[in-house]
């Protein structure tokens, strides 16, 4: 995958704006970070990943999830995009979405896609 992979599939969220944290590209909802960019151009920034999931997923696919000791204490996993594929990011992405959308902006989203389904 790559960032701009990410980009597309987020941008189709509402309330998901580009933007920019420490220097690099960013995804936002509602001017909070959704996911960013690392400095390195192959990493994402995955907020939203409670430590003990992280260590899971570390321990699972360690060619994917990472973490450096700055993030140690932080509930963020990094994500090796050249390595990832949609099936493992996508459902991190989403959940942190979720967490960061209106409440009218997830049922938006949630009637429209209950509506693509029929």
């Amino acid at each position: 995958m790559t960032f701009e992979d990410i980009r597309t599939l987020a941008r189709a969220w509402p309330e998901v704006d580009d933007g920019t944290s420490y220097g690099t590209p960013a995804l936002k909802v509602r001017k909070k970070l959704l996911v960013r960019l690392k400095e390195d151009g192959d990493s994402l920034v995955m907020p939203g990943v409670p430590r003990d999931e992280r260590d899971m997923l570390v321990e699972n696919e360690p060619n994917v999830f990472y973490f450096t000791d700055h993030y140690r204490d932080y509930p963020m996993v990094l994500i090796r995009l050249s390595k990832a594929k949609r099936a493992l990011v996508e459902p991190l992405l989403r959940r942190q979405w979720l967490a960061l959308a209106s409440k009218a902006a997830r049922k938006a989203f949630e009637t429209e896609g209950s509506s693509r389904q029929k």
